[in-house]
């Protein structure tokens, strides 16, 4: 029986994924594409599918025994101690409008814990990495959340307030008013600079597990906190609403604006 891999082996699987994907990926970046509306109305294109399934070959040569959990190409072996969880192009509606802000998110599951979280940006040639226990890095450089514990200093981010159905949207934006900065754009790029500590909080929904599970490994590693509005860890079965925050007194706090924010249900008459 082979040993188990380390957290050098994982690193290097999760290098060549993002290798891979973006082979695809940067090809197709800026030129015409066939824009498809998934299910869920979501757009996706020839790119996101094809390097998904450049990264699942590598999964299939090299981790044959993992489950996957992709966008594009689905689920795999859930069961399994260790998944991967993929999603080629995050951002597509910026990948699709020319914008450079979208990556490639790969999570490494293990016994339900987050172990690796990359956050790959192939336009801006920066790459994201944390594994747990061995902090965090962008291009091979350390990075760490900042060191903010205050709403009233905190600058805030979030993809759109489209994402946002009513009640959500008024629960972020009374928060949000409260920090000293928001701002709106940049998908996944918005979990990186939280971990290079340029952002401090970041507050969305509507997520699914390859939306936030690269992210989480990434951010928790460079020492920031990041789980649900009720402040529950995030996992493949988690509701898509995701609270970051730099340190546990902002993320703390954050939850308890949201709680505090959110409409309240009607009294008996």
């Amino acid at each position: 029986m082979s040993p188990p891999p380390t957290p050098a082996d994982d690193l290097s699987v999760a290098r060549a994924l993002a290798d891979a994907a973006a082979a695809h990926s940067l090809r197709l970046f800026r030129t015409p594409l066939d824009v498809i509306a998934k299910a869920d109305e979501s757009p996706v294109t020839q790119a996101d599918r094809a390097a998904e399934s450049a990264m699942r070959e590598i999964l299939g040569a090299e981790r044959a025994g993992d489950g996957i959990y992709g966008e594009e190409h689905g689920q795999e072996r859930l069961d399994a101690d260790r998944v991967w969880v993929l999603d080629p192009i995050d951002g597509t509606r910026s990948f699709i409008t020319g914008s450079p802000l979208w990556g490639t998110l790969i999570g490494l599951v293990q016994g339900g814990r987050v172990v690796l979280g990359m956050v790959d940006m192939p336009v801006l040639g920066e790459r994201w990495v944390g594994q747990a226990g061995l902090g965090a890095e962008r291009n091979g450089t350390p990075v760490r959340a900042s060191g903010c514990t205050s709403i009233a200093q905190a600058r805030i981010v979030t993809t759109s307030p489209d994402i946002f159905g009513a009640a959500d949207w008024q629960a972020f934006d009374a928060l949000s008013r409260q920090c000293a900065m928001r701002r709106f754009g940049g998908d996944c790029y918005g979990y990186a600079q939280l971990a290079g500590g340029t952002i401090d909080l970041v507050v969305e929904t509507g997520l699914q597990p390859y939306d936030y599970l690269g992210p989480t490994g990434l951010i928790e590693a460079a020492g920031g906190v990041i789980s649900d509005w009720e402040g529950r860890p995030l996992g493949i079965r988690s509701d898509g609403r995701v609270v970051a925050a730099a340190t546990p007194a902002l993320h703390r706090q954050a939850l308890a604006a949201l709680a505090a924010a959110a409409p309240k249900p009607a009294k008996p008459l």
